[in-house]
């Protein structure tokens, strides 16, 4: 029996789908005025299902000119205004777009499943020329569904995570080992880690480093504890180690950013204890917060800036062919303060 190849899925039959005009469907791709959102997106929706792409053969990016690049992150957009980290980031990324005339299609999203319809909106909807993904999980649905789009991506993320895409990442175990043995040498030997979310692949990355150095010094009273980045959360857990009993309270804590080591700077001095007496506290990234609190916080010294910008170099260069592919970013640096300091035994 001889076998037909399927019909080919026409513009008119995305429209039948959606229950609009071939016009509409015409608009909702080009991104032109005239739709309301919830008829683009069943728009979108229905391209989707017929597995529909609008002149693929035209859009040829490595000799096209880029105007807009995406970035979703999953984060609350109160805690994304207080988080230094991805205010530095964005900064970084845009210093690189700004060289390019180039604008960013900034989106906060509320899951990962929820980015991965919007990534699909953008490409197929010729809104952005390529994307730049970050906070990866294990198992991260967003690398199959880009790798389908064929889709010009930069993930910010261990290659452990990010699968076949194209990645610029930090070596967050090495990082945390230097943190571990820092504190272990000036005598700490209860030392804790308030950490990220637990979900989030470069959390998974610190807290495996943090409890492997931790054996390998035969600290046993290290501990961990996750939280959602926020300074309410990591205010919480500080006061929830430091109300321990003497056995139990650590005598140095290290923090996953610099937010909540300031809210549990904070936590030490509502208690009445000092900095770095009773308590060390370590940060990380390094923001312009560690050098106005009293004391000043040591940390984790991370260039931020300069990750943003390179996540963005790179970006163009994968879309231009001319770049350097999966690569490293220098490693977080321990820089000393006045937050740090031998335990008072």
């Amino acid at each position: 029996m001889t076998a037909f190849p399927a019909p080919r899925v026409t513009i008119k039959d995305v429209a039948a789908r959606a229950g609009v005009s071939k016009g509409a469907v015409s608009l909702a791709f080009n991104h032109k005025p005239g739709l309301s959102e919830a008829t683009r997106d069943r728009i979108f929706a229905a391209a989707r299902e017929l597995g529909w792409e609008p002149n693929l053969t035209a859009r040829s990016l490595s000799s096209s000119r880029v105007d807009v690049v995406g970035l979703a992150i999953c984060r609350p957009a109160r805690m994304l205004g207080l988080e230094p980290f991805y205010m530095e980031f964005v900064s970084g990324v845009e210093s690189v777009l700004t060289e390019h005339s180039c604008s960013l299609l900034l989106r906060l999203v509320r899951t990962v499943d929820e980015e991965v319809g919007i990534q699909e909106s953008w490409w197929r909807g010729r809104q952005i020329g390529g994307s730049i993904l970050v906070d990866f999980r294990a198992d991260d649905p967003r690398v199959p569904a880009v790798e389908r789009l064929g889709m010009p991506v930069v993930a910010v993320g261990h290659p452990s995570l990010t699968g076949s895409l194209t990645s610029v990442w930090t070596d967050d175990a090495t990082a945390v080992k230097e943190a571990v043995r820092y504190l272990a040498a000036l005598g700490h030997r209860r030392i804790a880690r308030v950490g990220g979310a637990a979900a989030l692949g470069h959390t998974m990355i610190r807290t495996a480093a943090f409890d492997e150095a931790a054996r390998s010094l035969g600290l046993a009273g290290a501990r961990q504890v996750a939280t959602d980045y926020s300074g309410e959360a990591g205010a919480r857990a500080t006061r929830s180690m430091l109300t321990a009993a003497p056995p139990d309270r650590p005598t140095a804590i290290v923090y996953d950013n610099d937010i909540m080591a300031v809210a549990g700077l904070s936590v030490a001095a509502e208690m009445g204890l000092s900095v770095p007496r009773d308590v060390s506290l370590l940060a990380w990234d390094d923001s312009q917060l560690c050098r106005l609190t009293h004391p000043t916080l040591s940390a984790m010294s991370h260039d931020v800036h300069g990750f943003g910008a390179e996540a963005a170099r790179t970006l163009f260069g994968l879309i231009t062919g001319e770049g350097p592919g999966t690569h490293q970013v220098p490693t977080p640096v321990l820089t000393p303060r006045a937050s740090t300091a031998p335990p008072d035994v």
